[in-house]
């Protein structure tokens, strides 16, 4: 996160040192990775007509339309000590880029080693927050579910209280895949499903021997089911998440 934070404020400025320059450019290109790369690579606008950007820009059009735009740009002109400056941050922004992937590689194996069943309920990013808000995993498992689903909302919770209003629904689980896809209205109720299916899954996870992910896979159906149930109405029953035939009881009702 704090990576992440560091790339955006050096692409931010990447784009507004040579916005002087070359103002056209930033809404031409949006990726602040291709951004960076593509200034290294020309330098003064002048030399866009004369690069090469097939192996940076996968879209030709966009290339074309860079080219173009790079005539008739209202841009300033700009020294080249200004363009050395700018290409030291460009050099920043590619090089903190790269580090991103490899930590999130990396992020992505410790938390299939250390948390399969938490990383399988809501991915690794999410997961990674968690243990890092709690300290650790066992400090983590020792939270009940209600704890684990405003974990990250503290602020917002003793706000609450404090003002006696309706406390928050959830905090760093928000940011769950599962969660995601769920519409507002229901999305405080899968956040309850999702804390309590994810702290059995935690607690597997600190005091368990198995390696990989055992009780996640069947926690995560049964949440699924339940978005099920949720988005289309249908009855499911949690304990198997299979949809409910309709015993003669029921059916003479309906």
């Amino acid at each position: 996160d704090d990576l992440d934070k560091e790339i955006n404020i050096y692409a931010m400025r990447v784009r507004e040192w040579y916005g002087w320059h070359f103002p056209e450019m930033a809404k031409i290109i949006n990726d602040n990775m291709m951004f960076a790369k593509c200034v290294l690579r020309m330098g003064m606008r002048i030399n866009c007509k004369t690069c090469d950007f097939s192996d940076i820009l996968a879209d030709e059009a966009v290339e074309e339309t860079l080219k173009k735009t790079a005539e008739t740009s209202m841009g300033t002109e700009i020294s080249e000590l200004d363009l050395l400056n700018i290409k030291a941050l460009c050099d920043q922004v590619v090089s903190l880029s790269e580090y991103r992937l490899q930590l999130f590689d990396y992020l992505k194996n410790r938390m299939a080693a250390i948390a399969p069943n938490l990383t399988m309920m809501v991915g690794e990013l999410v997961g990674a927050r968690l243990i890092a808000h709690s300290g650790s995993l066992l400090n983590l498992a020792k939270h009940p579910a209600s704890t684990v689903q405003i974990l990250g909302a503290e602020k917002a919770l003793f706000r609450a209280l404090k003002a006696k209003t309706d406390t928050p629904k959830y905090g760093l689980i928000y940011h769950a895949s599962l969660i995601g896809q769920v519409a507002q209205k229901n999305k405080g109720k899968i956040s309850r499903v999702l804390a309590a299916k994810t702290a059995l899954a935690i607690r597997v996870d600190a005091l368990g021997d198995n390696d990989g992910p055992t009780i996640g896979i069947d926690n995560r159906i049964k949440v699924e089911a339940r978005i099920r149930q949720l988005e289309g109405g249908q009855k499911v029953n949690l304990a198997s998440s299979t949809p409910k035939t309709p015993t003669n009881k029921q059916s003479k009702y309906d």
